[in-house]
């Protein structure tokens, strides 16, 4: 289970905005662009800054950075914007982003920089696994149990309790390996169902 079960329920909501959005002459790559250069402005706010009341910013962007992606794609798919530089621009900026926003973890206690950064790359290996699955015949995989709306919960969650308390309890520094671990699993899942998923269809060709 995985929150991306959720995301037909909350384009639900967001599509009356990409419509608007749409009149008003804005685009999806526009949006996606944006959403990534603002994550990085504010992964570099929480890396420069020793003010932990900032990472309250942190839940809140990750939510509207959710949204934000749900409207792209709506705008891209529904809308008539979809192109190849759309799908460029949308794998490598979710990418960016993610790390623009869990390497700011790095300096924060009793996490290290080697478990933050080991994160940040397994995070990113997930995310390629699942763009790997059209190349293999497969849809583009979106398994968990740590998608990219599941690291965005925990994130914000962690950065809320930053935010709110000033600082974690020791024992939160299992939880960089626990990410890493889940992060192993995701990619593992991918790898599979798409594998699991494109044997019909070549044996069908």
């Amino acid at each position: 289970m995985t929150l991306y079960a959720l995301k037909p329920r909350f384009q639900a909501l967001l599509r009356p905005i990409a419509a608007r959005a749409v009149a008003r002459g804005v685009t999806a790559n526009q949006v996606t662009v944006t959403t990534a250069a603002l994550s990085c402005l504010l992964g570099a706010l929480l890396a420069w800054s020793s003010h932990p009341g900032l990472f309250l910013l942190l839940p809140l962007w990750l939510f509207t950075r959710m949204a934000l992606n749900a409207i792209d794609g709506m705008m891209a798919r529904e809308f008539g914007q979809k192109s190849r530089l759309g799908a460029y621009l949308n794998e490598i900026c979710d990418v960016v982003s993610d790390a623009a926003l869990i390497l700011p973890f790095a300096a924060v206690t009793p996490f290290g920089p080697s478990w933050i950064v080991a994160v940040a790359f397994l995070a990113a290996l997930s995310e390629y696994a699942g763009v790997m699955g059209p190349l293999a015949g497969a849809s583009r995989r979106y398994d968990g149990p740590f998608g990219k709306s599941d690291r965005a919960f925990a994130f914000g969650a962690l950065g809320a309790a930053i935010g709110l308390f000033g600082r974690l309890p020791g024992w939160a520094d299992w939880l960089m390996p626990i990410f890493a671990l889940l992060l192993i699993i995701t990619t593992a899942n991918r790898i599979r169902r798409g594998v699991a998923e494109a044997e019909p269809r070549q044996d069908a060709a």
